[in-house]
């Protein structure tokens, strides 16, 4: 009798996880050609236990497919700062010496 119950659980994840994927709150589809099944499963797990690893683990991927050109030397600073660093140092005031 005990079968009964190990069989009901397995029936139940796989139809939970059939429709976590059908209203769109976890995507199983595969990624890559050849990738998915058990791998998916594993991913579902992931992303609803520990959401932020599975965010990283997607961001990580997406660096690894296309990486961010590295500055070279002449580049300049692209207009980010106007080529002028100011630092302001507050003055001693009250300051005992």
């Amino acid at each position: 009798m005990n079968w009964w119950i190990f069989g009901g659980v397995a029936i139940g994840i796989v139809v939970i996880g059939w429709l976590l994927q059908h209203f769109r709150l976890i995507d199983l589809t595969p990624t890559r050609r050849g990738r998915g099944g058990l791998g998916g499963m594993v991913t579902m797990v992931d992303e609803v236990f520990a959401p932020t690893k599975h965010e990283a683990a997607i961001e990580a991927d997406r660096e690894t497919r296309m990486p961010a050109p590295a500055p070279i030397p002449g580049d300049g600073d692209k207009g980010i700062f106007g080529g002028k660093v100011v630092i302001e140092v507050p003055k001693d005031e009250g300051r005992a010496r």
